[in-house]
């Protein structure tokens, strides 16, 4: 199957989306990700939220639930996939005045909300929903899944960004060692060595690997066991090293890093951040954020404790080590939240996410 066939199958299943979102189409074809948790914590406890931004539009689950659930909102809804981006203009037209699209990655918003005149202080709630959209997974040609062949390509902005790799340069071009530290670093692969050197001696002997399938079925034949999830069902061996593809491929965890401070900066005090982990690498940056001290005084507070312990603590050092104690965020569970079982079952890419809800001081 060619590109162009796989380009206009998922044209197909666009449009069906569309009609999901429109309430023309009676099978659900994208379930939003823990929903109700999320309009607990963003719209039906805080009831005077009107303002929300919107980081990961996706295919508009979410938007468009917070839209219903709160006749008084407006969502700025971003997303870096020019796809998801049409949709969002596409569904703007239902709600006219009360969803304004924007298209960017994380490290853009700021200067992608002040072109729109927001201010800084001024959004009542957000939310950042990682990973892949189910319109990302669900595109054979995007080169996310493992089930649905397609070329290696797994970028999130595919409208040709400045300096973009796709999942193929990667496979193909970079050394064992190499290869072996992105599957390790970012897919966490116990066998991330094993894996680089199967595909290194592949693409030595057969001219390189091209697709989705050629490159899931090789991991399957290096790695050659049954793997299982959290809840003991068959999960496919090629899982980490996809991950790991693309969340270095779209440089995520930066990006991620970067989304929630610039969220911090436009969310007025007592504004609230929801954020959905579906790995321990999201989930580390996450509580990293909420839960410790400003990140961005971490090196006056190492000079001032040096002074401090320099002169014995005195008064003057111990107060100036004691401001630099300041926090960001302060979280609302103390415990992650994590689905129901009732929503596993009815959505199996729930399985692994994770939720958590926290208010900007």
């Amino acid at each position: 199957m060619n590109s162009k066939i796989f380009k206009i199958r998922d044209t197909l299943r666009t449009k069906l989306t569309l009609c999901y979102l429109y309430g023309t189409q009676d099978k659900v074809l994208h379930i939003p990700v823990m929903l109700n948790e999320v309009l607990k914590h963003l719209v039906h406890e805080p009831k005077s939220f009107k303002t929300y931004l919107d980081l990961t539009f996706g295919a508009g689950g979410h938007t468009k639930a917070i839209l219903e659930s709160n006749p008084n909102s407006i969502v700025y809804a971003s997303d870096r996939d020019p796809h998801a981006f049409k949709i969002c203009q596409e569904l703007s037209q239902k709600y006219p005045g009360r969803i304004v699209p924007i298209k960017g990655k994380f490290s853009q918003l700021t200067e992608n909300l002040e072109a729109l005149n927001i201010r800084p202080n001024s959004i009542d709630a957000a939310l950042i929903d990682c990973g892949v959209s189910s319109i990302q997974f669900d595109s054979g040609y995007r080169g996310f899944s493992i089930s649905q062949n397609g070329p290696l390509d797994m970028r999130m902005s595919t409208d040709n960004e400045e300096g973009s790799i796709t999942a193929s340069d990667v496979i193909n071009k970079l050394d064992e060692e190499q290869l072996s530290r992105i599957l390790w670093k970012y897919g966490e692969e116990k066998l991330h060595k094993k894996i680089a050197h199967g595909i290194v001696y592949f693409r030595s002997a057969h001219g390189g690997i091209k697709t989705t399938r050629q490159l899931a079925d090789l991991i399957g034949k290096i790695v050659g066991e049954r793997r299982t999830d959290s809840l003991n069902r068959t999960s496919h061996v090629a899982t980490k090293t996809f991950q790991a593809l693309r969340i270095f491929v779209n440089n995520e965890l930066n990006e991620l890093f970067n989304g929630i401070n610039n969220v911090h900066k436009f969310l007025r005090p007592g504004g609230r951040l929801a954020v959905i982990s579906f790995h321990s690498l999201e989930d580390k940056i996450i509580k990293s954020h909420f839960n410790d001290v400003n990140t961005k005084s971490n090196q006056e507070m190492d000079k001032n404790r040096k002074k401090a312990e320099k002169f014995k603590m005195n008064s003057l050092n111990f107060n100036s080590y004691q401001s630099c104690w300041t926090k960001d965020w302060q979280p609302i569970n103390k415990k992650v939240i994590v689905p129901t079982n009732e929503e596993i079952l009815n959505n199996q890419r729930s399985r692994s996410a994770k939720l958590r809800v926290a208010v900007k001081i």
